[in-house]
């Protein structure tokens, strides 16, 4: 039955990303100037008029705090807990004029449109069960980030479907480190009401809090153990703040 319900919304879903191909030849058009930095502001408002194209279309609304948060600089990597697919939306609404790629599983680069597109705004494909393929994609996102562009993150390695947030995988933070970059801690609530609460596509109203950054330049061992766990923390504790503030609002 949630088949015949969700066709409305997955036929949406495909012209909405079927529809970035529009996007896609500006960005190829600023990636063949060299320019780095043309390149990123192109993807930054491409993605941010096409996200904001998706809300609207789906009845998504963002609530953002802690923008200030955002560094000027780039070369950043995003940390974020993941409790549905409407995240990615999420974090380009909530992360305005900032390029961000996104850390996916491989098996999404079959995918239709969509595995072009994660590519297309410097995305990376990590092969799990792979230790030689997914170091290869590490290093690949280390040179990206060290180049200047911003990467998103999932820990958990999948989505949650629900309120609860899974541990953090190990390694989760060895292309940050290794590219002594700045990470940036952003905890994600609600995004599952959207999709994976009840199986259908509906409207809902995700909130996305964004922490201060950590620089992780010169972190030692020692200390690089502690930042994980500080940013998991950091991630959980808000996540139930947020949980409480939905459930205030209701």
């Amino acid at each position: 039955m949630n088949i015949i319900r969700n066709i409305p919304g997955l036929l949406k879903l495909f012209w909405s990303i079927k529809g970035f191909d529009h996007y896609a030849k500006d960005i190829e058009k600023a990636r063949a100037t060299g320019d780095p930095e043309i390149e990123r502001k192109e993807i930054a408002q491409d993605t941010w008029l096409w996200s904001g194209d998706v809300a609207d279309k789906f009845g998504m609304k963002v609530l953002v705090k802690g923008q200030e948060n955002i560094p000027e600089r780039d070369g950043l990597v995003f940390i974020s807990n993941h409790q549905g697919y409407a995240d990615i939306i999420a974090m380009f609404r909530a992360l305005k004029g900032k390029q961000i790629g996104f850390i996916a599983k491989d098996s999404l680069q079959k995918l239709p449109y969509f595995g072009k597109w994660i590519t297309v705004i410097r995305g990376l494909y990590i092969q799990r069960g792979n230790a030689k393929e997914a170091l290869k994609s590490i290093q690949e996102g280390s040179k990206l980030v060290k180049e200047g562009y911003n990467l998103v993150i999932f820990p958990e390695g999948t989505r949650s479907q629900g309120p609860e947030m899974a541990h953090f995988k190990a390694g989760s933070f060895k292309l940050a480190t290794k590219a002594k970059a700045m990470i940036v801690p952003v905890t994600i609530q609600g995004s599952y009401h959207l999709f994976e609460e009840k199986g259908v596509i509906r409207p809902g109203t995700v909130r996305v809090q964004i922490h201060p950054p950590i620089d992780t330049a010169t972190l030692d061992r020692k200390q690089i153990a502690e930042m994980e766990k500080q940013v998991e923390d950091t991630i959980r504790t808000s996540l139930k703040e947020l949980i409480e503030e939905e459930n205030n609002d209701r």
